[in-house]
């Protein structure tokens, strides 16, 4: 009879043991093209895209990965006009922050 999961496990297969392909039972094409389309996104900019985001992210209150994954996620820049998203982000930051604790 097999051992029952942790209460905090999630169910699926250990993934210590795992010898198949690194795309599981799916498609190996979608995988790999994922997979490039992130290392891409997160593929470190030029020193003065980096310290543009950043000084743009200190103005706004945000941090640079937070500014970065707006323009990733969104596809924009964010500016003083968008006081709303900038409030929802620090908002999500404090949630985060405080349930790590709890």
């Amino acid at each position: 009879m097999p051992r029952r999961p942790k209460r905090s496990h999630n169910g699926g297969p250990p993934l210590d043991d795992y010898e198949g392909p690194p795309w599981g039972k799916g498609d190996a094409y979608i995988f790999l093209a994922w997979r490039a389309a992130l290392d891409k996104a997160w593929r470190a900019p030029s020193r003065a895209v980096m310290l543009m985001r950043l000084e743009r992210a200190e103005r706004l209150g945000l941090t640079y990965e937070e500014y970065t994954l707006e323009i990733l996620e969104r596809g924009r820049h964010l500016s003083e006009d968008d006081a709303d998203r900038i409030a929802e982000i620090r908002r999500t930051r404090r949630s985060r922050r405080s349930s790590h604790f709890e």
